[in-house]
């Protein structure tokens, strides 16, 4: 049930960020509500097994330089991986489209990180 709120979370934030930042498009199967919907679950999920797999890799590699930048480049590291899912869903029926990756994505990074912190503080952790 956890993954599925993550990915729910993911979708939510990547809907917001769509919205806010003109740069990012989001094409869907049909042009209804529900393929919307569908083509944000679809993306907020390639996204967060993005996030699940390769990005502890790429932040285990950069971790001299995020630590000489105090952490700034995690903005960047957040950015690559939005990059990521960008390239990734060319190959599916649903697709995420990237303007100019330093307004674009930096700017759809820093939304999309604020908007899964927050939605995050109000889900909460399960309780075992």
């Amino acid at each position: 049930m956890s993954f599925l709120i993550r990915v729910i979370i993911n979708a939510l934030a990547l809907a917001a960020a769509v919205w806010v930042v003109p740069g990012l498009h989001i094409s869907a199967m049909s042009d209804d509500l529900v393929g919307s919907v569908i083509a944000y679950l679809i993306i907020g999920l390639i996204f967060g097994l993005i996030n699940a797999l390769v990005r502890p890799i790429v932040a285990f590699f950069t971790l001299p330089i995020t630590c000489l930048t105090l952490g700034l480049f995690t903005v960047i590291v957040n950015a690559l991986m939005l990059l990521l899912t960008s390239w990734l869903t060319q190959f599916t029926p649903v697709g995420l489209s990237i303007d100019k990756f330093w307004w674009d994505a930096i700017a759809g990074t820093i939304i999309i990180s604020i908007i899964s912190a927050v939605l995050g503080v109000f889900v909460g952790k399960e309780k075992r």
